[in-house]
Order: C-alpha cells, then structure tokens, then sequence
C-alpha cells in the first residue's frame, strides 16, 4: 500500500509538471507568431514608404526596392493562415503531452518534428545556388524572421532532379527559378564532354523546349522537379553516367608566400611530409545548433637522426623499472571452509610450505653483481676469441701472401738468368755484347785476384801471360760474333727501311676508323722491294733467276746513268756465265755486288722519292750547317743526337760509339740495370700526366751516378741492394720527380710509399733528415737540370738535340760547326 501511494504521488507531481511546461510552451510560440506579424507589418510600411519616394524623386525610374526584392503574392495569405496552423501545432502537441503522461513515462520530451517546423517558420528559408552546391560547403539559415520570395522573383532556386537515360542516375541540381532549359543543357554539356545540340530534355513525356524556363514548367521557390535527359544521337554522344567528384588531396609541394618587409614578398616551397599510419582518435565534440563533429588533432615534428659514429660499441638496451609499495585492500572477499563438526573437508591435495632463508638487499644486489660479471667474463672471453681468430685469419693471409710474392721474386730471377744465360750464348744487339764484355772483365778480375794471392815472382808474371792469352781468345771468339750478328742485323735493318718505305699513308677520322691510302711513290718502293728479295732470294733455278736478272734490268733501265750502266753490265755478265753453266758457288761475288749496287740505287731519292725522309744523311746541303758538331775522338762531324751529353757537362766530348768502343776496351760496364730503371721512372712519370720534364733530361750516366754515388745502390728503407728490384719514385708524389726530390725503393715499399698522403709525417725525425742530405747533395750536382728544363718542349725523341743545344756555349759551337 506504501508503495502505490508513492507511484501515485509521483504520477500526480509528473502531470502537474507536464502542464506547467505545455503553458509555457504555448506562450512562448503565441510570442514568437506575434514578433513575424508585427515585423512583417513593418517590412510593409517599409516598403511602402520607400516606393513613395522613389516615384517622388524620380518617376521615371524603378526604385531599388523593386529592382532587388519583388513584394510576394501569396505573403498575405501565409500570414493570415500562421496562427491556424500554430493551433493545430499547439493542439497536437498537447494530445501528444497528455498522451505520454497517461503512459507513466517519467521524463517531457517536445517533438523535434514540430521544433524544426517552428524554427524554420522563424527564420529565413536558405538559397543553395549553383555557385554554392559546386564549393561543397552548406550555408546554415540565420536566426532572422523569414522573408517570403515569390515565384516571379528569378533569384529564388529550385532542386532539379535529372535522370540520366537510358543508365537510369538521377543527378540533383539547384538552379534559379529564372534559368531557362538552355542554360541547364549548357551546364550538362560541359560536364559530360558532349555537344549541348544532341541533348534533349523531357518534362512528363513531352519535350522541353530550349527557350522554356523553371517557372513555365510550374516549379515553386525551393520546390522540386524531376526532369529526363535522352541523346538525339546515342551511338556517337552517348549520355554517360557522371563520375563523382574525388576527394581532395594534398599536393608534395606547396608555395607559400610570406611577407618579409613592407612591400617585399618571397615565395617559400613547402615540402608536405605524409604520415604512413593512420592518427589515432584523441575525441572532440559536436555543435549543438548545427551538428558539425570536430575532432582534436595533434601534430609531432620529424624527430631528429642522431649520426652514426664509427666506434664499435658493445652494449645492452635496458629497462629501468620504478617500484613503488603502497598497501591496498583486495576487492574481491574470498571465503573459506575448514573442517567442523557436520562438514568434512579433504586434505589429500593440501601440500606444506615451508619459509626460506630471508634475503636481504645486500645479498640480493650482490648476487645481481656476480651474475653481470659472469656475463661480462663470458661475453669478453667470446670477443677475444674473435680478435683472435681475426688476427690469425690476417697473419695467415699474410702468409701466404710472402709465400706468393718469394716465389714471384725467385721466378723472375731464374727468367732473368735464364735471359742473361741466353744473351750471352747468342749476343744479338749491342746490349748482349755489353754483357758479355762485362762478364768478361769479372772473370779478369777474379783470376787476376786468384793469381796474385797464390803465385809471386815468375809464376805470377806466367800465370798473367796465359790469363792475357785467354782473354785474347775470347775477346776475338766475341769479335766473331759480333761479326756475325752485325750482318744479320744489317739484313733486319734493310729490311725494315724497305718495309717502312712500302708502307700507306695513314690516317684517323673523326669517329676512329683509319684510313690508308697508296700513293704513287709508296706502290713504286714496294715494287722495288719486292724486285730486291727476289734478287737476294737463294735456291733459284736457272730459268728463275734469269727472270729475276730480266725484271731488274728493264727496272733499272728506266733512267741512263754510270750506275745504272754497271747495273747492267753485271747483270748481262751473270747471265752469260749462267749460259755457260758456272756454278752457284762461283757467282756469290758477282751476285752480292748487284745486291749492293740495287740498294744503292733503291736509295738514292731520284729513283725513289719515298726513301727520303728515311735518310740518315739530309740530301739538303743547307740541313748540314744546323746541328753538326765534330768528335775530337774518330775525327768525325756528326749530328747532335750521336753525342751523348750528361746533366752536368761544359763541353760536347766523345760520340757514343767512340765512348761505347773506350767502355769496351777498359771499363766494360753494363749499364741494362740502369736503361731498365730510366725506362720504369720515365714510365711512372707519364702516368702522372702532370707534364714532368726534369725525368726527361736525364741519361743513363746521370741515373748511375744518383743510384750509385748518392744513395749507395741500395733501399733507403730495407737496404736491397739487387738493382733489378729497386725503382726510383717521387718522395712527394705532389711533385714532379727531380734528383732533389727521389727516393730509392723495392717495389713493394715505393707502392706503400706512394699512397702516404704526407712523407714529410709519415717517417720519423732521423730518416728525413737522412733523405734531405741526400736531396741537397743531388741538387748540387744537377744544378744545371733547372736551367734546362723550361727549354724543353715538343716531342721526348727530339729532347737529346735539345739538351746538346743547351749545354753547349756559344764559341764552342762557333768553332765546331761546318
């Protein structure tokens, strides 16, 4: 009973309620009607008034209130009908209000639905235009009373709906009232990329015409019509279903301009940098009146890249924990049952636990400590093994690399001594005979110490007469030889001079390809080569080699001469002791005098012009006074390449053959070790291609006398004092070489050397100290190279004429020339 007397009271107090606030809702809507007729009455005396004096100050004009706003027709009669459809709001409200009370329902709701129809009563119905539906963004209607537009004001819009045959889309549309069915066929054309004269527009199964407005066809101020769009010519203008519109999206790269004084500006590009995960939800909140939702945004800058540094470091990413006691309550309460008198509980699952020993921070912390240096131990323990399992993989690599490089050294010396070996069984050049003379003078020297350290007295002087007698002997067995290689390498040298004056004129093009071209004077040196071998050719019978006696007796006979005479008197001499069956033997003589005499006559330049720029000897009697010195050793005058001049020399001196003679006869020096040296520095200098000339200058005498005077034919490192394996290189390789600026190396230590950046810091106090007394006693020596070198230019084989031009004076030179 207590309870439905409560339910009663409540029910009572809710109806009271609900009354209460259904008056004051009903007063505030008779309000709110009486505010629009009071100021809709205004709007017309308004109205009124200004039209009035339009006519009055210019009757012939429109005034501006009729120009932009026409008064609506049907105001009257919507104001007048207000407060009948107020009531019956208010009426159905009420029914609706008693209705929920008699219900029991404990909370007042009013109807959105007649709340949004009030507030659109209230206030001014919105214009969505075509400018507006294109921008995407809705206006929301101001709280102000509503102003009615009639349907003759052109301004007022209107949705059109259009569906799109034969697909079936409906495509929604506001335009203004005013606009006529050209106009939306101008719009749809240009949005579907078709001609505005095939598209046809129907209205309830009638066809449009183009000059027929929204208003002809009975639409009302924000009314609505459905109209149909076909194609005149459906196979070659199709209407096609339009595409939405994309979604907006940010571009890479922004311009933003920026004020930077009064009437300065600089455009600044803006790089965009894209997040590649999606923001998290951080909440927001909604506008109550017009239902936007907005969202809070964060935003983080790009943190910064800490560089990477190149030190190894060996560590461990941790994870502090912070620990904090603070007693609490369980919420969760728990019951138990123990055994009792009437309840018996099992113990065979129970197990007894027992207390352990208490450990104490100290311990604890201690035990921490000795476990990290277990750790430690082991993880140092892998880490040597693996700096010294890499230094032995590095000593056995450099192992192997020694073992390697002793092979090579011990290759190339047996291929060196086997070369020397072969050189001195078969000398060909003058190089081999140099090293035969001075093996020759080693083995002199060697008996010539043996004999005086075992004989004396008469002994000594016969051991020394039989060591003159065997020297003797071999000087003439290496006189025989020379012999001979000098015949062979006479035939080479004729044969090479034949060849080079057969030879095509050559020529590059601009894309590579060479060119050879024959001229006239190169087809008449070939003819004349091949009639010169077929003369000297051995193993001819006697048909053939009248052939050949024919073919260079019609050759030569081409020009009347005393050597073409002899020519020819020998070769009809040959050919009439051929008739008369001498024998090969007997004609050797007879055939190497026509040998000779045709190679006279091949060079002599009036029969073959190619031969002349080959000659040794100019045929220009003026060349002779250029160049022209005279050696006071064979008392001949000879050019200036045939002297051989060192850096330091005052005078021209012996030719090279007489000096080569004066080495063979006394000294007997080999100098291959030092041509081979010259030849690896001025190699190396070309590769530096930094236009180095002071290399150039030098002789293989001027090379000796450095290897061997100033930094004692060995390393200035390892002391190797095997010539074959040292070179010359730049102590600064930023420099060109110069005596004052050279070091002595092996070839592993000149490569090493070679890529220090600064020699000057690389080695200690002591040692450049050492190479710079070196330096400065070269520089001495060779004072007269840095006068010579800005003289020299122009190609590397014309430098030795250059150099004998420089070194000798003036009155020298007068005296000596022709």
């Amino acid at each position: 009973m207590e309870s439905t007397a409560g339910s009663l009271d409540v029910a009572q107090q809710t109806d009271v309620e609900i009354t209460s606030e259904y008056n004051e809702m009903k007063q505030l809507i008779a309000a709110g009607v009486e505010q629009v007729q009071y100021e809709t009455t205004h709007q017309e005396q308004d109205q009124n008034l200004s039209l009035q004096n339009g006519e009055v100050q210019n009757p012939g004009q429109p005034s501006q209130m009729e120009s932009e706003e026409t008064p609506d027709i049907s105001e009257d009669q919507n104001n007048s009908n207000m407060p009948e459809k107020k009531d019956d709001l208010e009426d159905q409200e009420l029914s609706e209000t008693v209705n929920y009370s008699k219900d029991s329902s404990h909370q007042t709701e009013v109807s959105t639905e007649h709340l949004q129809e009030i507030q659109e009563n209230n206030t001014q119905s919105t214009i969505v235009t075509e400018e507006d539906r294109d921008s995407n963004l809705p206006r929301l209607s101001e709280n102000r009373p509503e102003k009615k537009i009639s349907s003759d004001d052109p301004s007022a819009t209107a949705t059109v709906k259009v569906m799109l045959a034969p697909d079936g889309q409906v495509i929604t549309v506001a335009f203004s009232i005013g606009k006529s069915i050209e106009h939306v066929k101008s719009y749809f054309a240009s949005q579907m990329k078709i001609p505005e004269a095939v598209i046809r527009i129907m209205f309830e199964g009638r066809i449009v015409e183009d000059s027929e407005t929204l208003v002809d066809l009975g639409i009302r101020p924000h009314g609505m019509i459905q109209l149909e769009m076909h194609s005149k010519n459906p196979e070659n203008y199709p209407i096609k279903a339009m595409k939405l519109q994309h979604e907006y999206s940010m571009p890479d790269v922004i311009t933003v301009r920026v004020q930077t004084g009064d009437e300065a500006y600089q455009d600044i590009a803006v790089e965009i940098e894209r997040l590649n995960y999606r923001k998290p939800y951080l909440g927001g909140y909604q506008h109550k009146v017009t239902g936007v939702v907005f969202h809070h945004a964060g935003t983080q800058t790009v943190p910064k890249k800490i560089p990477e540094k190149d030190i190894a470091r060996f560590c461990r990413d941790t994870q502090t924990v912070f620990e904090k006691k603070k007693p609490q309550q369980s919420r969760n309460t728990m019951a138990t049952q123990m055994t009792k008198i009437g309840c018996y509980v099992t113990n065979i699952t129970d197990r007894l636990i027992e207390p352990k020993k208490y450990v104490t921070a100290d311990e604890f912390h201690a035990r921490r400590l000795k476990a990290v240096i277990t750790i430690q131990t082991y993880f140092r323990r892998f880490h040597a093994k693996r700096v010294v399992q890499q230094l032995r993989e590095e000593r056995r690599l450099r192992l192997e690399w020694e073992e390697k490089e002793e092979l090579r050294k011990r290759k190339e010396k047996q291929e060196r001594l086997r070369k020397e070996y072969e050189r001195r069984m078969n000398p060909k050049n003058k190089e081999d005979f140099e090293l035969l003379y001075h093996a020759l003078e080693l083995w002199r020297k060697e008996e010539l110490e043996r004999i005086n350290q075992l004989y004396t007295g008469a002994e000594r002087k016969a051991a020394l007469c039989a060591l003159l007698d065997q020297e003797t002997h071999l000087i003439s067995s290496i006189g025989r030889h020379k012999i001979d290689a000098g015949e062979e390498n006479q035939q080479k040298a004729i044969q090479n001079l034949l060849s080079k004056c057969c030879e095509p004129k050559r020529w590059k093009a601009f894309d590579g390809k060479t060119t050879e071209m024959d001229t006239q004077f190169t087809i008449r040196a070939r003819e004349l080569r091949d009639i010169y071998n077929s003369v000297n050719t051995k193993y001819f019978n006697r048909d053939e080699r009248l052939d050949a006696l024919l073919t260079l007796k019609h050759t030569v006979k081409e020009h009347d001469c005393k050597l073409t005479q002899e020519i020819v008197e020998l070769i009809d001499r040959e050919a009439d002791l051929l008739m008369r069956g001498v024998q090969n033997s007997n004609l050797e003589g007879l055939r190497k005098r026509i040998s000779t005499l045709f190679l006279q006559y091949i060079k002599i330049p009036t029969f073959n012009p190619e031969i002349a720029r080959l000659l040794k000897v100019p045929q220009d009697y003026a060349v002779f006074r250029k160049n022209i010195y005279f050696c006071p050793s064979c008392k001949s005058y000879l050019p200036s390449t045939e002297f051989s001049l060192s850096a330091n020399a005052r005078s021209i001196g012996r030719c090279r053959k007489c000096s080569k003679l004066d080495n063979e006869a006394r000294q007997r020096e080999e100098f291959t070790k030092y041509k081979i040296l010259l030849k690896q520095l001025k190699k190396s200098e070309t590769d530096y291609e930094d236009d180095a000339k002071i290399a150039f200058l030098l002789q293989q005498e001027d090379l000796q006398y450095l290897v061997e005077n100033i930094w004692g034919s060995n390393s200035a490192l390892s002391a190797c004092d095997d010539l074959y394996e040292l070179v010359m290189v730049r102590w600064d390789k930023y420099y060109e070489w110069s005596p004052w600026n050279c070091i002595l190396l092996t070839k592993e230590e000149a490569a090493a050397h070679l890529k220090l950046a600064n020699a000057d810091q690389a080695y200690g106090i002591v040692f450049i100290q050492k190479i710079k007394h070196k330096h400065t006693l070269a520089k001495n020596y060779f004072s007269q190279i840095s006068e010579m070198a800005p003289f020299i230019h122009g190609d590397k084989s014309d430098q030795m004429a250059t150099v004998n031009d420089l070194v000798i004076s003036k009155p020298i030179a007068d005296s000596f020339q022709v």
